[in-house]
């Protein structure tokens, strides 16, 4: 990973909130909860690079 992202206290808690509505909305299953948003972070990447163009995407691959 290139970019590093840090969340002040405040960020932290509204990520922490929204983190378990997700899992709560997976019935308390965090393993399902991990999948869905690891399924959901593929479309939005796929996405991405449709929008961005080839250009992008590889020297994103070589970093």
């Amino acid at each position: 990973m290139e970019h590093i992202v840090r969340l002040d206290p405040r960020q932290e808690a509204a990520l922490q909130a929204i983190a378990h509505k997700f899992v709560a909305a997976h019935k308390g299953d965090v393993m399902k909860a991990l999948k869905e948003m690891i399924i959901l972070n593929g479309h939005l990447q796929e996405r991405l690079d449709i929008a961005t163009g080839p250009s992008s995407r590889s020297s994103r691959l070589v970093g």
